[in-house]
């Protein structure tokens, strides 16, 4: 079962690196197609826009189909569109289908989230399902991470077209492992009909509205910081540059790695998962506040940053458990395409917000402001779990 678990999870989390990969992969090449097409940045930024734009919008119908389908026709196939849409990029010859297939691969990615959620809570084992959900997220940022320079790395040796042809290749070997392991692949166990709760009244309830709220808090926070930390360091205390992307990375790495404790802890203390997250959401404010309040030496701020990003990461993995955990079953596809709509919402919200307070001269509120936000999605985490404690469950199907 251990072997089947580590399959699936490889399997899932490879879908999940490239759904990640493509939304990076635009960006390196910006210059390029500013000089071939003859392109504003504006227009360059709305790649990435439509891309991102589409899959928020719609994960949550998605999550329906999955639901009422099954997961794996709907992973097969928007894997499949969304390398496919990317390899396609290659063969442009106007700026406008470079659009039109950011759009399409946005409606392929829209999947990933909702099926790869029912998968795994309907095929991996109950024990092993932190860990499971730790090196989902994991994958996913190591997609973030490796997007740009591997990009940059293909760009001299075969140009533009050919990068984006190999890269969106990658996925068709994926999908062909997807389908050779379809039968592994399972969803979970609908309810049955006359006790499960209608797909609307299921995610306007209170408790999926909470954790749709404590999903949106937390990404705001992190936009927050991911956007600005280093521009808020030179400001405050006259940080170098060099200095200050040191921090960012440091945060990065220490989000990244710490999913993965996250999931062991998840997985060894189910009972008390809202207490880990809450210890480490007030340890990272009260780094994220050292950074914003206090004038550390240049040496200290990296390892400031990486102690910020390693809690915030380790409490990821608990807080999709107890979304998991609050999820009548066979509806965690809607309910997860809903609530991590979310994560690309609070992206696109904090940005301008954050800038303002540096355009109006107080950089000193920036991270006091992630701080207040971190401590509100704790308040919205701590009712969620209440209120799902609180409400029935769908019995399920035998």
């Amino acid at each position: 079962m251990q072997g089947q678990d580590a399959r699936i999870i490889g399997l899932i989390g490879t879908g999940h690196f490239l759904s990640h990969f493509y939304m990076l992969c635009l960006a390196p090449l910006f210059l390029t197609w500013r000089a071939e097409f003859d392109v504003s940045y504006a227009m360059l930024g709305l790649s990435i826009a439509l891309m991102s734009g589409t899959t928020a919008v719609l994960q949550t119908p998605v999550g329906f189909l999955v639901d009422k389908h099954g997961a794996r026709p709907f992973l097969v196939g928007g894997t499949l569109l969304m390398a496919l849409s990317v390899a396609a990029m290659g063969f442009a010859t106007e700026y406008w289908m470079i659009l039109a297939l950011a759009v399409l691969s946005g409606v392929g990615n829209s999947v990933i989230h909702p099926a790869d959620y029912a998968i795994m809570a309907g095929s991996i084992r109950k024990e092993f399902m932190g860990r499971a959900f730790a090196l989902h997220t994991f994958t996913g940022n190591l997609g973030f991470a490796l997007a740009p320079p591997i990009i940059a790395l293909l760009l001299p040796l075969i140009g533009w077209r050919g990068a984006l042809m190999v890269v969106g290749g990658l996925g068709i070997p994926v999908v062909v492992g997807i389908m050779l392991a379809s039968r592994m692949l399972r969803d979970q166990a609908k309810p049955r009909g006359e006790k499960a709760m209608g797909g609307r009244e299921l995610l306007l309830s209170r408790p999926i509205l909470l954790f749709f709220a404590f999903f949106l808090l937390s990404s705001m926070a992190g936009s927050g910081i991911q956007a600005f930390v280093i521009t808020v360091l030179g400001k405050l205390w006259g940080t170098p540059i060099a200095v200050g992307s040191m921090v960012l990375t440091g945060y990065m790495v220490g989000a990244t790695s710490g999913t993965l404790v996250g999931g062991w802890v998840a997985d060894k203390s189910r009972t008390n998962l809202f207490g880990f997250v809450l210890v480490l959401t007030c340890c990272a404010m009260a780094f994220i506040l050292m950074l914003g309040l206090l004038p550390l030496p240049e040496f200290l701020l990296p390892f400031v940053g990486l102690a910020a990003g390693v809690c915030l990461g380790a409490s990821r993995t608990p807080r999709d458990v107890m979304l998991k955990d609050a999820c009548p079953p066979g509806e965690i596809g809607k309910v997860f395409g809903f609530v991590s709509a979310g994560l690309p919402l609070g992206g696109a919200i904090m940005p301008v917000p954050m800038g303002l307070l540096i355009d109006f001269g107080a950089p000193w509120l920036v991270l006091p402001v992630v701080a207040i936000l971190l401590a509100l999605s704790l308040l919205c985490a701590g009712t969620a779990r209440q209120a799902a404690a609180r409400a029935p469950r769908a019995v399920p199907a035998e």
